[in-house]
């Protein structure tokens, strides 16, 4: 049996197919186009440009698994950022569309899910195969999950539940901005393209200077980070050197994130901590992160729906074999 994962994201379509031992068969990723100069989309133009994408994503998938002849057993959607009242953003309304439609003509389940709880799969079942745990371990104790992207800069404490997989709780996080709307504000006034995360990894990795040390916003689990736009674009302006200004930026976040964890780790314990999200595909900052915990490959830490795929496998599966976690 194979198990659909939807995600309509603000910048990327999403479709995923997955094994019911929730193993990846096919990930496709369809991003929204931004303008030049422009710092992201308004909400009816990615409701447009998924509608547009949802069937060349179809088409993806179809090629990718044609010598197969299993049958689709249920769909997963993501069709709200967060588990959290009130959590809604209207991009998720296209992919939910199609998952309804697929489900009901199909005569098949439809599990709703958050985009941060996918994110957080996606990134657990990643990390844990390259690290050799067992994800089925992990799904069965409490960890913790840093989802950190132009959106989110949450820390959350991940419990197994029964009907969810695991519930998530924010335990920290940034208290203004996001670490990727600091990323991406600050390439795009160096002129990078957005989304502007892969370039400014690419040019602090070629920094080979000295960096000021940031003075960090954090307490206890909580940051801020409106400071560092701010202490970035000075650099930018007075320097004009792009690979310094992205080490500074890059740098900053991940002594941010270092501190927090620490802070983390001292208030809950040593659980497992798994790092998911856009910026934590950055090689720059898993330099200074990786000591703490698990990362997944950059494909299942962007926006993807492998994880969306993998949550409704794991929970059409429990509802089946009447498991418990």
């Amino acid at each position: 049996m194979l198990f659909l994962g939807i995600d309509t994201s603000n910048y990327t379509t999403s479709a995923a197919i997955c094994d019911e031992d929730a193993n990846i068969l096919a990930n496709v990723k369809v991003p929204l186009p931004v303008r030049e100069g422009e710092r992201g989309l308004r909400q009816s133009d990615a409701v447009f440009h998924h509608v547009k994408n949802l069937p060349l994503a179809a088409e993806r998938l179809k090629e990718m698994l044609s010598a197969s002849d299993e049958r689709i057993a249920a769909v997963g959607c993501s069709v709200s950022p967060r588990d959290t009242e009130g959590s809604y953003m209207p991009c998720f309304l296209s992919g939910l569309a199609s998952a309804e439609m697929i489900s009901a003509t199909h005569g098949i389940n439809l599990y709703r899910v958050s985009h941060q709880r996918g994110h957080i799969m996606a990134a657990l079942l990643s990390a844990c195969r390259n690290s050799g745990e067992n994800p089925e371990e992990m799904m069965k104790q409490n960890f913790i999950a840093f989802h950190v992207s132009g959106g989110t800069t949450d820390v959350l404490l991940c419990e197994p539940d029964q009907e969810l997989v695991f519930k998530v709780t924010q335990i920290g996080g940034s208290r203004d901005i996001n670490a990727g709307q600091a990323i991406d504000r600050t390439g795009v006034r160096m002129g990078l393209h957005f989304p502007c995360g892969a370039e400014m990894d690419k040019a602090a990795l070629t920094y080979e200077g000295k960096l000021n040390s940031p003075k960090l916003s954090v307490s206890g689990t909580w940051c801020n980070l409106s400071g560092l736009e701010n202490k970035s674009a000075e650099l930018y302006q007075k320097k004009e050197d792009i690979a310094q200004t992205s080490a500074y930026t890059l740098d900053f976040i991940a002594k941010t994130l270092e501190k927090i964890t620490k802070n983390a780790i001292e208030q809950y314990g040593s659980l497992p901590i798994i790092y998911a999200g856009g910026v934590m595909s950055s090689s720059y900052i898993r330099k200074t992160l990786s000591q703490y915990g698990m990362f997944a490959d950059a494909q299942y830490s962007s926006d993807n729906a492998a994880g969306v795929a993998a949550l409704a496998s794991v929970i059409y599966r429990r509802e089946k074999n009447n498991e418990q976690y």
